[in-house]
């Protein structure tokens, strides 16, 4: 077990991971306003990379996890991602701002395959503890939108990088004060369960990669359009960013909760009949969203945002439940390197999609790729190990 300074900063690490990885997507249009583009559609194919790091990364960074170990890996991760985003804040134009991004992508990938499997090395309640993270990261995504927003405001976009950036250099000293040290690399250890059988696991492991590749999809469809899908929307109300960016934080603090809800199920409750309910409730909301405009619009995105962070603790849930802890950084890093890297190409498609179809395409499409992860995880085996 972790001291709880240890812990906090764990949980906070994964805040920073999704915070950081959305100030641009907040911050897009005065961004290229400020480089001369026209529309901030224009812009965001150059983050595109670093969202595609971000998930082939995870392979190395699972293996160097399991075979280096993990404390060394997060203190890369902290100091690795307040240097990134400190040049982020000094790009001079779109390539150099795409280059910074691209490093922070490369940082961000150590995150999930090293911070998640030693959160939960000899955790009492693992769902629990999954569904905390997953609040915390989440709510690191309202802080994007809702920091961002006033840094923005106030000061510029430079400084919505900057000071982040400073904070996590600040955590990294404090993770390494008071993260201890391991005496064995966690691929050196003796077994803590037993192994599935190798067909089963095959299934499994198809399964939670196929899952989250469309989940992730998801994930980076809303979160990346979301304060665009707001702005246009919301036109009637108000335009104003710092407002824009406060109702957002709104709904990604309430999503957050959810993960709460679904990490003490988890514990309690099959794991597949659990996951299929919180898949089928994103169908209709997305789908009803597509033509909603002002109070209804921003009602639906806070009820899809629910269902769609709701479902992120399970295919975490599903290596503790199948994985030995001996090799869950590896085994993370192989499913988040498929499922972010082929996500990552949600972050390229979203501006020239938005341009040429707009939101309400985009939304049934989103629809529509709910339903396939609902298809998918009917594949799930339900024999045995509270599946």
């Amino acid at each position: 077990m972790h001291n709880k300074s240890t812990l906090v900063l764990l949980n906070v690490g994964h805040a920073i991971d999704h915070m950081f990885l959305l100030i641009f997507a907040t911050a897009a249009t005065t961004i290229a306003a400020d480089f001369g583009l026209t529309r901030w559609e224009d812009l965001m194919p150059y983050s595109a990379v670093a969202f595609f790091l971000f998930g082939i990364g995870s392979l190395p960074s699972g293996k160097l996890g399991d075979h280096w170990g993990r404390r060394t890996l997060m203190i890369v991760f902290f100091f690795g991602m307040g240097a990134s985003a400190i040049l982020a804040s000094l790009a001079q134009s779109p390539l150099q701002l795409a280059c910074a991004l691209a490093l922070l992508g490369c940082f961000a990938s150590i995150y999930h395959p090293v911070g998640i499997p030693m959160l939960v090395q000899g955790a009492e309640r693992p769902g629990w503890t999954i569904g905390v993270n997953g609040m915390v990261g989440n709510l690191g995504i309202a802080l994007a939108a809702v920091l961002t927003g006033l840094l923005v405001k106030h000061f510029g976009w430079r400084p919505a990088f900057a000071v982040p950036g400073v904070l996590s250099i600040v955590c990294g000293v404090a993770f390494t004060i008071v993260a201890k040290s391991e005496s064995t690399p966690p691929a050196k250890r003796a077994a803590t369960q037993s192994e599935l059988p190798r067909g089963l696991l095959a299934r499994v492991f198809l399964v939670m990669t196929l899952a989250a590749t469309s989940g992730s999809l998801l994930f980076n469809f809303s979160t990346n359009g979301n304060y665009e899908l707001l702005h246009e929307r919301f036109a009637a109300v108000t335009r104003d960013p710092a407002t824009l960016g406060l109702l957002l934080a709104a709904i990604y603090t309430v999503a957050s909760l959810a993960q709460l809800v679904v990490g003490r199920l988890l514990d309690r409750y099959p794991l597949k009949k659990l996951y299929l309910t919180v898949l089928a409730m994103q169908i209709p909301f997305l789908a009803m969203a597509a033509h909603a405009e002002s109070w209804w619009l921003y009602l639906l995105q806070g009820m899809f945002m629910i269902a769609i962070f709701g479902a992120i603790p399970f295919t975490d849930a599903m290596i503790v439940r199948y994985v030995d802890d001996r090799m869950r950084s590896r085994v993370a890093g192989m499913r988040l390197a498929v499922s972010f890297g082929a996500s990552s190409s949600a972050v390229w498609l979203l501006g020239p999609l938005v341009k040429q179809a707009g939101f309400s395409v985009l939304l049934w499409m989103m629809a529509g790729i709910a339903a396939l992860t609902f298809t998918i995880v009917t594949w799930l085996p339900t024999q045995g190990h509270n599946a």
